[in-house]
């Protein structure tokens, strides 16, 4: 008997009404075998009496008998089974404290490896055989185990959560569909988890952009901190130069430079760092949060998802770096202006220096023409828009707002709102000019006070010899020579208007300090004609980087 027995598969023990293993098997006059418990029940409720296999109808309720042999074939066979899941069940684990149980296993829990939506069971893998195998189980909907059954669970009902309202934005069973829901838009809880799953993918997609143009930023920023230590290093460089040729009387003068020049480069390092410290915590952030929605989006378990969305939709708080940049100080003119104090003796030096400082403003050389909507009516411009002079009859020009109307000038049709720039005009032979930058804002009818508070950076030549810088107030400058050519150099960030005799090698004025927060245009005054001695034009001259 044992050894026909191990010839029988499972199947020939199950009974087809309830798909386990016969308990009191009764053979039916068609010849079919049933659970004594499961054909009576099944005939108390249907009439007429039918067999659930051959479909063939009893007219009279027939007598049932245990069938012995069966019996006994499905009694070793159960015990058989049983060793052997005892047997299959000590290779396997058993539920850790965290761990779901298996709901069927008796003795030592086992741990659950799925979780069964229609039976609302967890079962190891010896109990979840038959859901893998049986025709009538393999339809119910498995799932990763869940601790939480009541969660599953509509609280108003004690129904299972199977639908999701996407009015009210949450999961709700079926009477909450007939009652609470009625005109709710509600759909399949797969429906809704397969769509938010979908947009999870996007999430993360999002994020892990997010991710790289911060991880870009860093290394910008890196890189500026390194442009920024190789300008304060040959900054430094030239100091030194200059100040060692001094004795003790300049050596104060020396250290003080250094300090400024470290002190902007100790800022510049400060500033990098706090944005990469940002930076890298964001990053930390966002990997974190990629880890949660990479976990969440391999979840099998629609309600879990869905339930996690709210929290996890909370971003964090992330900064947009698009318009931050650690930009590098600039030391143009701070050497010069240390070393003005000792004009006397530093005259060779100061030359070197300036010759040095101008070939690297060169770097920053851009192209200006001249804008003839913004040009005064008495302005003559050149057809290449590089020239400007005053005429002695007003040109038919059309009003417009941008136009100077009283003032005698013209701006450049180039606007700069970040970085550095530098160009250079011709002004030989000219009695009275003036040069410089405006910002977009500036008042263009009648009277205008040319003065920083105003919008304008600049400074003219009146009367031949009479040269200013239009601060408030105004600082007479004193120029061992008339410039043939002034250059004119800006660093937007750094808040720096420079001007430079080109041929001289020599700083004129800066303006330091500045504020800016519009466009700015350079602009050029070319003054009255004055009977023929301010006849030259102001040239727009290319700039010469042989070095």
């Amino acid at each position: 008997m044992s050894a026909a027995s191990c010839l029988l598969t499972k199947d020939q023990f199950l009974c087809s009404i309830c798909l386990d293993v016969f308990t009191d098997p009764v053979s039916t006059p068609c010849g079919h075998n049933f659970c004594k418990a499961c054909i009576t029940q099944h005939w108390d409720i249907k009439f007429p009496f039918q067999c659930p296999n051959c479909q063939k109808v009893f007219y009279t309720r027939p007598e049932l008998q245990v069938n012995t042999f069966i019996y006994e074939m499905a009694a070793q066979f159960r015990q058989s089974a049983q060793q052997k899941a005892s047997s299959s069940s000590s290779e396997q684990q058993a539920a850790k404290p965290r761990e779901v149980p298996c709901d069927v296993c008796t003795g030592t829990k086992l741990k659950a490896l799925k979780f069964c939506l229609v039976c609302l069971e967890s079962y190891c893998e010896t109990h979840l055989e038959p859901h893998l195998t049986r025709p009538g189980l393999k339809r119910h909907q498995l799932f990763d185990p869940v601790e939480n059954l009541e969660g599953r669970m509509c609280t108003k009902h004690n129904k299972l959560l199977e639908l999701f309202c996407k009015t009210d934005q949450m999961c709700v069973c079926m009477l909450c569909t007939v009652l609470d829901h009625k005109t709710h838009d509600v759909v399949p809880l797969k429906e809704e988890y397969e769509g938010q799953k979908a947009e999870l993918g996007k999430t993360e997609a999002e994020i892990q952009q997010m991710i790289q143009k911060r991880r870009l930023k860093i290394q910008e920023m890196k890189h500026s901190v390194g442009l920024s230590k190789e300008d304060a290093d040959r900054e430094i460089a030239d100091g030194v130069q200059v100040f060692t040729a001094l004795k003790e009387s300049v050596e104060r003068s020396q250290a003080e430079l250094i300090d400024t020049i470290k002190e902007k480069q100790t800022k510049t390092e400060k500033q990098a760092e706090g944005f990469i410290k940002e930076l890298e915590q964001e990053i930390s952030e966002l990997k974190k949060r990629s880890t949660e929605v990479v976990q969440l989006s391999r979840s099998e378990d629609h309600l879990h998802l869905l339930q996690s969305l709210t929290s996890l939709n909370a971003a964090p708080p992330i900064k947009d770096w698009t318009e931050v940049r650690v930009r590098p100080p600039s030391y143009k003119g701070t050497v010069g202006r240390a070393v003005n104090q000792l004009e006397e003796t530093l005259t060779k030096q100061m030359k070197k220096l300036f010759e040095a400082d101008l070939k690297r403003v060169h770097q920053s050389a851009v192209d200006v023409t001249l804008d003839p909507n913004t040009a005064h009516p008495y302005l003559i411009l050149s057809d290449d828009g590089k020239q400007v002079k005053h005429g002695d009859v007003k040109n038919n020009v059309p009003y417009n707002a941008e136009r100077f109307d009283t003032n005698v000038c013209v701006l450049a049709k180039q606007s700069f709102s970040s970085g550095r720039f530098y160009y250079e005009v011709q002004v030989k032979g000219k009695t009275d000019w003036f040069l410089g930058v405006a910002r977009e804002s500036i008042n263009r009818k009648g009277q205008i006070t040319r003065t920083p508070q105003n919008g304008y950076w600049s400074i003219w030549l009146r009367n031949e010899n009479e040269y200013k810088a239009l601060a408030d107030p105004r600082v007479r400058l004193s120029l061992k020579s008339q410039p043939e050519k002034v250059g004119v150099f800006v660093d937007y960030e750094e808040g720096l208007v420079s001007f430079y005799d080109v041929d001289a090698a020599a700083l004129i004025y800066s303006f330091t300090g500045c504020s800016f927060t519009e466009k700015l245009y350079p602009f050029f005054g070319a003054c009255i004609n004055n009977d023929g001695k301010n006849s030259a034009p102001l040239i727009i001259s290319p700039v010469n980087h042989t070095e």
